[in-house]
């Protein structure tokens, strides 16, 4: 069990090994989910889904298809969270 220290903040640092169980690394995000009895669950927040999903996505009615270039910008864009 670890311990962890509140801030006059109010926030937590969670250390290197707690990050590395969750196979979380710099600039990704975890997800935390309150339980009913006070506990918290702390997870990895990972895209959910299949890829099969995003197969066409990019497709336009009525116009060339997509370059390498502008899939890798608007794949970019959704990785950081943009539209």
């Amino acid at each position: 069990m670890s311990v962890l220290t509140v801030t006059a903040k109010g926030q937590v640092t969670l250390r290197k090994d707690l990050l590395d169980h969750l196979g979380v690394q710099p600039g990704e995000k975890i997800s935390i989910d309150k339980l009913p009895d006070g506990r918290i669950e702390v997870k990895a927040a990972r895209p959910t889904g299949k890829i099969s999903d995003a197969f066409g996505f990019l497709k336009k009615k009525d116009s060339p298809s997509l370059s390498i270039d502008e899939m890798n910008r608007i794949a970019a864009r959704g990785w950081a969270g943009k539209r």
